[in-house]
């Protein structure tokens, strides 16, 4: 199916009280919203990580990605990835949150370096990207749509868009 991209500008500050699960599906409704224009289909998505009860942000910078790769090293790291469909002109809105469980392997300050260096991972919260080779610092992954990891859940989508009357595939 054809379609296009947006960014739309959406501040994703979360408020005192708002959990992980909150926040993502506030933030998947808001891009999606922020994008709505009549005879649209429209996508918006959002992922927050949680290292314990620490939010990961994308690290901006080399130093945050080298501390938040160390503190996550042979930890659990979970991604809630969610992901808001708004039909324009029906007006229906379905919204759904994937919880990913990522358990990294313990790795040296030597792995973490190269794996920067290499990836530049300085746009992904957690500091990793799994579709890249941040693959090699994952143990295991536990989630019911792995590609909500990477931002999108395609399976959930995939569900939503055929339970909206799209042919998929």
């Amino acid at each position: 199916m054809p379609f296009d991209t947006a960014n739309p500008a959406v501040d994703e500050s979360s408020f005192s009280s708002e959990t992980p699960e909150q926040l993502s599906v506030r933030l998947a409704i808001a891009k999606a919203k922020a994008c709505a224009k009549p005879g649209l289909i429209v996508i918006g998505s959002d992922q927050v990580a949680m290292l314990e009860d620490r939010q990961l942000h994308k690290p901006g910078t080399v130093g945050v990605a080298r501390e938040q790769l160390a503190a996550m090293s042979g930890a659990s790291v979970r991604f809630f990835t969610a992901l808001s469909v708004l039909d324009t002109d029906a007006k229906v809105e379905v919204s759904e949150i994937v919880c990913t469980t990522v358990r990294m392997r313990k790795y040296s300050m030597a792995e973490i370096e190269r794996y920067i260096a290499r990836d530049q991972p300085l746009d992904c919260a957690g500091a990793f990207k799994w579709e890249a080779l941040g693959i090699a610092m994952i143990e295991k992954i536990e989630s019911p749509d792995p590609t909500a990891l990477e931002g999108l859940p395609l399976i959930a989508l995939s569900r939503i868009l055929r339970d909206l009357g799209f042919l998929v595939p």
